[in-house]
């Protein structure tokens, strides 16, 4: 890359970021990274967005069914739209569509060890979450799987990413990444951009937990609120919610941390909502924001009826534009898949210049200058 090339790549701001298509996207999802994606893609501060439908990567542990991957593609895009990606200000791609970026893991593959990847954080955390620890040597952990921080890193340099909207058990991947990009531009020249991880401003919806109160909201433990939910079904899952558990009788004094109805509360109508004011107006008018409901719960007096009404209410009131949206993108199916067609086109281009560059710099680019 020359001298130019560099000074332009590093003052370009380049938004990577993305998901795997196993499943529909859930409302943890969405304040932990959707939320903000729309936000940064409205502020227009950004010389490119790409945003991801990581198949590839969800295949590196569905490789034993690929239909599901598959017909995830669809629901992850229209996830996407009805949040309020725009296709006219971000690019909407398919991983595996892109041959680029298996050639760059390649390459990348030499300048991480076996036993780096093995003290990653997430990666230990997601061979433990799948049960690949337990399981035989013959049936252990897919090396796809295995090295697909390496993968992530790919995607983000592949693409000049600066920016990565992520939540933050995706932390270790994106230092991961910074990593590679250190140790390659110290052997072959700078060349690669360092990309910074962006966190959800609010702690409680960096990682919502789920409705049963287990630690997570994770599709494969079916805890989930999911965002194409309809308005009886988020209903439903909001008043079965795991609450505090000492908390039996309305006069009882209440915990409020650890409690999900309160984290979800905080996620979508604590300070840092944009409509939380609004929220309380109109749906709980005794309390003037979260902090007061808080306070109630805990001294006594406020039943878990009452609060689970109002989150209900809150997320209907959040869901209810997304329903919209993505009832006009399902009557055009051909629309979503040319959307995917040009994005993906458009950052496949974009990731071939990125692989030039790296093979100029590792000087095994034989038959161009």
């Amino acid at each position: 890359m020359s001298e130019a090339a560099e000074n332009k790549a590093a003052k370009r701001k380049v938004i990577l970021t993305g998901d795997r298509p196993t499943g529909r996207l859930h409302i943890g999802h969405y304040v932990g990274s959707l939320r903000e994606r729309v936000i940064l893609q409205n502020s227009g501060e950004f010389d490119d967005i790409f945003i991801m439908i990581a198949d590839a990567q969800a295949l590196t542990d569905n490789w034993d069914n690929p239909e599901k991957v598959r017909s995830n593609i669809m629901n992850v895009a229209l996830d996407y739209l009805s949040a309020g990606i725009d296709p006219e200000k971000a690019h909407i791609l398919i991983q595996s569509q892109i041959p680029e970026l298996p050639e760059l893991t390649q390459y990348y593959m030499n300048l991480v060890t076996v036993q780096r990847l093995q003290r990653n954080p997430t990666v230990k955390a997601e061979i433990k979450m799948r049960g690949f620890s337990e399981r035989e040597e013959s049936e252990g952990t897919p090396v796809g799987f295995f090295c697909y921080p390496i993968s992530q890193a790919a995607d983000i340099t592949g693409f000049m990413g600066t920016i990565v909207p992520a939540g933050e058990d995706q932390e270790p991947m994106v230092e991961q990444t910074r990593e590679i990009v250190r140790k390659f531009n110290s052997i072959y020249g700078e060349t690669l951009v360092e990309p910074e991880i962006l966190l959800p401003k609010s702690s409680s919806a960096r990682r919502l937990p789920g409705t049963d109160g287990k630690a997570k909201m994770s599709k494969s433990l079916g805890n989930c609120i999911y965002l194409s939910d309809d308005e009886k079904t988020v209903k439903t899952k909001v008043m079965s919610m795991f609450t505090d558990p000492g908390h039996l009788k309305v006069s009882d004094p209440g915990k409020t941390d650890g409690n999900p109805v309160f984290i979800y509360l905080e996620a979508f109508a604590g300070d840092d909502a944009p409509n939380a004011k609004a929220l309380f107006e109109e749906y709980a008018p005794d309390y003037q924001n979260l902090e007061e409901m808080e306070e109630h719960y805990r001294r006594g007096g406020l039943g878990d009826v009452k609060v689970k009404k109002f989150l209900n209410n809150v997320l209907q009131e959040t869901l209810r534009p997304l329903r919209e949206r993505r009832a006009e993108y399902e009557k055009d199916p051909d629309r979503v898949m040319q959307i995917l067609k040009e994005g993906t086109g458009y950052a496949e281009n974009v990731a071939a210049n990125t692989l030039a560059s790296v093979k100029r710099a590792m000087r095994i680019s034989y038959f161009s200058v």
